[in-house]
C-alpha cells in the first residue's frame, strides 16, 4: 500500500468518529431537552397549586396589614374567607319576598357547596335590599364555589330580585376566572403571533417551528424549576407573574433564536462544513446573546430590593427565564440547525459564496441599504428630529395616573362582584362585607372603639365574639352593647382584642384609604389596622417606594454592564440617556390612550416600575445586538463605515426581534386584567418604538455624527473615523 493511499485510510478512519461525535453531541443535547420538557410540560395545569393571589401575601412583613392578617386566625379561624350576598328590587320587598330570603340564609350552610356558614338576610334602611354575609371555606376552590353560590340564587329567586356575590371571594372568584386563561389562551394567542412573524421573516416551514420548539421547552424547564422552588416555599407566584413569566420567555428566548439564526446563515456561506458554521455561529452570537441576557437578569435581579414580596420574587422568577432562554439559544437551537444543516432553510438554503470572508455580507437593496445612507449623510437632522418627537411625547406622562385603583377596577369586562359591591353601596354603608380589621390590647377596648366611632369616615363598630349568636357585639357612644341578651364577652388572644370597623365609603375607594390613614394617625401606637382597605394602601405605598428604588438601581446597572460590554462610557452614557427618552415617550403616549381612548380609571404604582424594567432591560438587547456588532464592524472599517455596516447587517434581525417582542408581550391582553392590560400595552409599544425609531434612527445617527469619540476612553476612540 503506498503512503498516500495509507495516509488517506488513517485521515478517514479519524474522521469517522468524529463525524460520530458531532452528531452524538447535538442528538445527547436534544434528549436533555426532552426530558426537561417531559417534567416541565405536565406543570402547566398545576400552577395553581403552588401559586397564591392573596395580596398580603407579598407585603412587607412589617406593615400593619400583614401583621393584622397574622393575627386573624386567632380571632376568626384560618378557613374561611367571606363572601356578601346582595339581593335587591327596585321596588319595596314584601314580606314574602324577605321571608323566602331568610329561609335561604337559614339553609343555606347546608345545601351549598363550600359555605360553612351564613348571617340571617339584613334589610336595608329603604327596604328594597338585603345582605347575606357568607363565611366560605377558603381551602376549597373559591370559583367553584361561588358559581354553585350563583345557580343557587339564580334557581331561588324571581327576575324582579338582582342578585349578587360580592366582597373578598366574590373578587377571588372573579379574579381566578379572569386568570383562567393564562394556560391556555395567552399561550395559544402569543404562540400563534410569533409563528406568523416568523413564517413571514423567513418565509421557510422549519425554521420558525425550530425556533417556536426552542422557545418552548425553554419555558417548561423554566417552570419545572419555578415550580419546585414554589413548592418548596422558596418563591411566591401569583398569576400575574406567571402570565409575565410565559411571555417573557417566549419573547426572550425567539429574540436570541433570531440572533442565532441569522449569524448561522451568514457562516454557511463561509464554510462548506456545518460543524465549522456551528462554531462560528456560537462565537459570533455568544457575547451578544450573554450580554443582552446578563443585562435583562441584572435588571430582574434589581427587583429583589423591593419591599413587595411579589416584587421581589418576579426577580429571580423571570431571571430563572431568561437563564433558560439563553441556554437554550446556546445548545437547543444549535444542535436542530446543526442536524438539519442548510435544509433548515429551505426553500433558500444558503450557499458557499464568501469562503475567504471578504465578500460584503451587506444588503443591495431595500430599506437596509437606504437607511444607513440616509444616517450617513444627514445625523444630525435625523436625531435632533428624533429627539423633539420623543420629548413631545414624553410631555404626556405628566397625566399618567399611577397612584392604584379600587380593587373593584380590576377586572376589565363584566364583574358580578363590582356590580354586588355597587348596589351594596346603593343601599347599606359602602364599606359593608369588607371592615376594616383593628387589634388592641385588651385595656384598650374601650378608648380604640369610641377613636373609631367618632370618625365620620367609620358606619359602625364591633367587637369579635365568639360566644355572641351575631359573633359579635356592638360599640356605641354608650359602651359595647349585647343586643342578643345572650351573655358573652369580647374574644381575647394573647392579651389582645378585635374590632371590626365598617367604613362609610366603598373599602377600595380612595376616600375609605384617607379613613385608614387617619385612624393609623390617631390611634398611633395604641392599635394596628388591617383588613382589605389597609392591604390596599400598604400595598400602594411600598409599590411607589420600590419604583422609586429600583428605576435608578437598573439604570446605573446596565451602564455598567455595557461600559464593560463596548469598553467605552460615553456610548453606554448615550445609550442609556436614548432608553430613558424612549420609556418617558411610550409613557406619555400610554397617559394618553390610557385616559382619553380606553377610559381606564387609572394604573397601579407598579405598571411603571415592571414596564420600565421589561422595557428597558429587554430594549436593551437592541443596543447590545446594535453596538456589538458596529464595534466589531468598526475594528477593521473604523466608526463611520462600522456604524453604517452594523445598522445594515442587525437591522432585519432587530426589526423581527421587536415585531416578537411586541407580539408576546401585546398577548397579555387577551387576559382581562387591567395591570395586565396595560403592561402589554406600554411593552409592545415601547418596544416598537424602540425597533423603528430608537434603534434604527437615533442611536445610528448620534454615533454616526459623534464619530469616534463615542468609544471613549478606549483606543477606539483615537482610531480611524
Amino acid at each position: 500500500m503506498s503512503s498516500k493511499s495509507s495516509t488517506s485510510a488513517n485521515t478517514s478512519t479519524t474522521r469517522t468518529p468524529l463525524r460520530l461525535l458531532r452528531t452524538l453531541i447535538p442528538a445527547l443535547l436534544i434528549l436533555t431537552w426532552l426530558a426537561a420538557a417531559a417534567i416541565g410540560g405536565p406543570l402547566f395545569g398545576r400552577v395553581d397549586e403552588v401559586s397564591s393571589n392573596e395580596a398580603t401575601a407579598y407585603l412587607p412583613t412589617n406593615a400593619q396589614a400583614t401583621q393584622v392578617q397574622k393575627q386573624l386566625p386567632g380571632f376568626l379561624g384560618d378557613s374561611t374567607i367571606p363572601a356578601v350576598i346582595v339581593l335587591a328590587s327596585e321596588e319595596t320587598l314584601t314580606e314574602a319576598e324577605i321571608g323566602q330570603a331568610q329561609a335561604f340564609a337559614g339553609q343555606l350552610a347546608d345545601t351549598t357547596p363550600g359555605v360553612l356558614a351564613a348571617s340571617p338576610a339584613i334589610p336595608s334602611e329603604d327596604g328594597k335590599a338585603l345582605q347575606i354575609f357568607a363565611q366560605l371555606d377558603a381551602k376549597s376552590d373559591i370559583g367553584i364555589d361561588v358559581e354553585a353560590l350563583k345557580t343557587q340564587l339564580d334557581e331561588t329567586f324571581p327576575n324582579n330580585i338582582d342578585h349578587y356575590v360580592t366582597g373578598p371571594a366574590g373578587f377571588t372568584a372573579d379574579l381566578s376566572e379572569a386568570f383562567g386563561g393564562i394556560d391556555g389562551l395567552l399561550l395559544a394567542v402569543a404562540l400563534t403571533a410569533v409563528l406568523i412573524i416568523l413564517l413571514i421573516v423567513y418565509r421557510s416551514p422549519i425554521l420558525p417551528i425550530a425556533v417556536l420548539t426552542t422557545s418552548m421547552f425553554a419555558l417548561t424547564a423554566a417552570l419545572a424549576t419555578i415550580w419546585l422552588l414554589a413548592k418548596q416555599g422558596w418563591i411566591l407566584l401569583n398569576g400575574q407573574t406567571q402570565g409575565i413569566l410565559f411571555i417573557l420567555v417566549i419573547g426572550a428566548a425567539t429574540d436570541y433564536g433570531l440572533l442565532y439564526v441569522s449569524r448561522y446563515k451568514e457562516e454557511l456561506k463561509r464554510h462548506h462544513s456545518t460543524w465549522a458554521a456551528t462554531q462560528a455561529a456560537l462565537r459570533g452570537s455568544f457575547e451578544p446573546i450573554l450580554a443582552s441576557g446578563g443585562t435583562v437578569i441584572a435588571g430582574l435581579l434589581c427587583l429583589m430590593l423591593s419591599q413587595l414580596q411579589s416584587n421581589r420574587d418576579l426577580g429571580p422568577i423571570a431571571a430563572i427565564g431568561i437563564l433558560f432562554a439563553m441556554l437554550a439559544a446556546f445548545t437547543l437551537l444549535p444542535a436542530i440547525l446543526f442536524l438539519f444543516g442548510r435544509v433548515a432553510y429551505w426553500p433558500r438554503k444558503p450557499k458557499v459564496t464568501n469562503e475567504d470572508g471578504t465578500q460584503s455580507q451587506l444588503p443591495t437593496k431595500g430599506l437596509w441599504k437606504a437607511l444607513p445612507n440616509l444616517v450617513s449623510k444627514k445625523p444630525r437632522t435625523l436625531w435632533a428630529g428624533t429627539t423633539v418627537l420623543l420629548l413631545i411625547a414624553s410631555a404626556g406622562v405628566l397625566t399618567l395616573k399611577a397612584d392604584g385603583v379600587a380593587q373593584s377596577e380590576l377586572i376589565l369586562g363584566e364583574s358580578n362582584a363590582r356590580d354586588g359591591q355597587t348596589v351594596l353601596a346603593e343601599h347599606f354603608p359602602a364599606g359593608s362585607g369588607n371592615p376594616a380589621f383593628i387589634i388592641a390590647a385588651e385595656q384598650n377596648l374601650d378608648t380604640v372603639s369610641q377613636t373609631l366611632l367618632a370618625n365620620d369616615g367609620v358606619s359602625s363598630v364591633a367587637v369579635t365574639a365568639k360566644d355572641s349568636p351575631a359573633g359579635s357585639l356592638q360599640v356605641t357612644p354608650q359602651g359595647i352593647q349585647n343586643p342578643t341578651g345572650v351573655p358573652a364577652e369580647p374574644t381575647v388572644v394573647d392579651g389582645n382584642v378585635l374590632i371590626q370597623a365598617t367604613l362609610s365609603d366603598a373599602f377600595d375607594s380612595p376616600e375609605a384609604e384617607n379613613t385608614v390613614r387617619e385612624l393609623r394617625e390617631t390611634l398611633g401606637q395604641d392599635a394596628i389596622v388591617g383588613g382589605a382597605t389597609a392591604t390596599a394602601l400598604d400595598t400602594n405605598e411600598a409599590s411607589i417606594h420600590d419604583r422609586n428604588l429600583i428605576i435608578p438601581l437598573v439604570l446605573l446597572v446596565i451602564f455598567i454592564i455595557l461600559s464593560l460590554l463596548l469598553r467605552s462610557l460615553l456610548a453606554p452614557l448615550l445609550l442609556v440617556a436614548t432608553t430613558v427618552l424612549s420609556f418617558a415617550a411610550t409613557l406619555g403616549i400610554a397617559a394618553l390612550v390610557f385616559n382619553h381612548i380606553a377610559g381606564f380609571p387609572g394604573a397601579d404604582p407598579a405598571v411603571p416600575l415592571y414596564s420600565f424594567v421589561f422595557l428597558v432591560a429587554l430594549g436593551i438587547d437592541y443596543n447590545i445586538f446594535l453596538m456589538t456588532r458596529v464595534r466589531e464592524e468598526t475594528l477593521t472599517h473604523g466608526t463611520h463605515t462600522g456604524m453604517s455596516r452594523g445598522l445594515a447587517i442587525t437591522g432585519g434581525v432587530i426589526t423581527s426581534a421587536g415585531l416578537v417582542l411586541a407580539a408576546t408581550f401585546a398577548a397579555l391582553a387577551v387576559i382581562p386584567i387591567l395591570f395586565l392590560a396595560q403592561i402589554a400595552f406600554i411593552v409592545a409599544f415601547g418596544v416598537l418604538m424602540d425597533t423603528f425609531l430608537v434603534r434604527t434612527v437615533l442611536v445610528p445617527a448620534l454615533g454616526y455624527d459623534i464619530g469616534r469619540k463615542i468609544w471613549w476612553p478606549s483606543r477606539l476612540a483615537h482610531g480611524k473615523e
